[in-house]
């Protein structure tokens, strides 16, 4: 097969690539608020799952009507996560107490699974804010391979990203545009394999 060919794994690999960088982009742009970040984090999550399985109309369109269906129960799912983050920042950074940290690798350890699953679990499942924060972690823990792979994913960006501050600033554009949304690009085949086991577009209540 001609490796330019519209089907060729190269095309559809280097057609993955561009939306990846166009979801970040989106992703960036609407989550410049801050408070915004869940909503983002939903809506990259359905963008990136109609794309790489061709649903939909094309990637600007997935990201912007998710964005707009999941803005209230994402915004919610996400502040406390940020106040948690922010919390566990500080803790890190400056408390420096023996007996704490027992409970920061926990609350770490708990906060991390979530993040992994919360809001790809919004994304794909119909539920209550409460019933979305338990079922992702219970996907999470039950899950435990998936979930490193997701974890593994997201610290190869980071370490990628910290490296190139440090040593090769020139190139920070470059990691900085491939972002997030190409991460998310790579998750989705991870999170659809597990939810494809509970009966995906099915409510999930089941999980409690």
């Amino acid at each position: 097969m001609n490796w330019l060919s519209p089907d060729s794994r190269f095309m559809q690999a280097w057609n993955n690539l561009t939306d990846g960088v166009l979801l970040n982009l989106y992703m960036l742009l609407t989550s410049l608020p801050l408070v915004t970040v869940g909503a983002a984090l939903a809506a990259g999550n359905v963008a990136a799952r109609k794309t790489l399985y061709g649903e939909g109309r094309g990637v600007t369109r997935a990201y912007f009507s998710a964005f707009r269906q999941n803005f209230r129960k994402a915004t919610l799912l996400w502040l406390p996560y940020l106040a948690v983050g922010l919390l566990l920042g500080y803790m890190w950074l400056f408390v420096q107490i023996r007996e704490a940290l027992i409970l920061q690798y926990g609350l770490s350890i708990v906060w991390v699974v979530g993040m992994e699953w919360t809001f790809a679990v919004q994304a794909r499942f119909e539920n209550t804010v409460p019933r979305t924060w338990f079922n992702s972690l219970v996907f999470g823990v039950v899950h435990i391979p998936y979930t490193l792979a997701l974890v593994l994913i997201d610290a190869v960006y980071v370490g990628l990203f910290y490296g190139t501050v440090l040593y090769m600033p020139q190139f920070l554009f470059l990691v900085v545009v491939l972002g997030y949304g190409s991460m998310l690009m790579l998750h989705v085949p991870f999170t659809e394999r597990v939810f494809m086991r509970y009966g995906v577009g099915a409510s999930a209540e089941h999980l409690a």
